[in-house]
């Protein structure tokens, strides 16, 4: 007898918690106008297209140094690396970006292939830089940036893929090769890595 009642006491607890929230009624939605883009950005989805003047944001919080593309929702390195010295086998640019602070913030990582060419414009005709126009990116014309995407055929040695932005041409390249970095920040794939 003591069990049933200890079980029905159970039950009886998730029950009334589901009637109380049913009676009492939805929640309601932030008014679309209550929201101050200054301050919380709305965040896009893939599938949307913004004009590139709303599209990007120069974030003040980052020490301006770091750049919001509302379409995808991820942070980048307004200036990315373009000096000779800046370049790195893919291994140290993955490591390079893990220990990166931009903008006073840490959590830097390689984008994957998809995220770069997010990024490019394919109405720009090559050669030239393909990013869109009046993007806020300090980004060199004919640098290539590695990616976190390796390539998925077995071979030796182990290749990935680069991001020319001149042009906007993905390629596979050896993992020893020297490459530029331009790091991001946001949700990840882990499958690209």
């Amino acid at each position: 007898m003591k069990n049933r009642r200890s079980l029905f006491i159970h039950a009886l607890g998730p029950l009334a918690i589901l009637v109380l929230l049913f009676l009492d009624g939805p929640i309601a939605a932030i008014a679309d106008d209550s929201i101050d883009d200054a301050k919380q950005p709305r965040l896009k989805a893939w599938s949307n297209i913004i004009p590139t003047a709303k599209r990007f944001v120069v974030l003040a919080d980052f020490n301006n140094e770091a750049v919001l593309d509302r379409e995808t929702g991820l942070v980048w390195e307004q200036s990315p690396s373009s000096l000779r010295d800046d370049i790195k086998s893919w291994k140290d640019a993955r490591l390079t970006c893990a220990n990166k602070a931009v903008g006073r913030r840490q959590g830097w990582r390689l984008p994957s292939i998809i995220e770069f060419a997010s990024l490019i414009d394919p109405s720009i005709p090559s050669p030239g830089l393909s990013l869109p126009a009046g993007h806020p990116f300090n980004a060199p014309t004919s640098v290539r940036y590695w990616s976190a995407t390796s390539s998925a055929a077995d071979e030796a040695p182990p290749n990935a893929w680069v991001m020319y932005v001149s042009g906007g041409i993905v390629q596979v390249e050896p993992k020893t090769n020297f490459r530029n970095i331009w790091c991001v920040r946001g949700p990840m794939n882990t499958d690209a890595y």
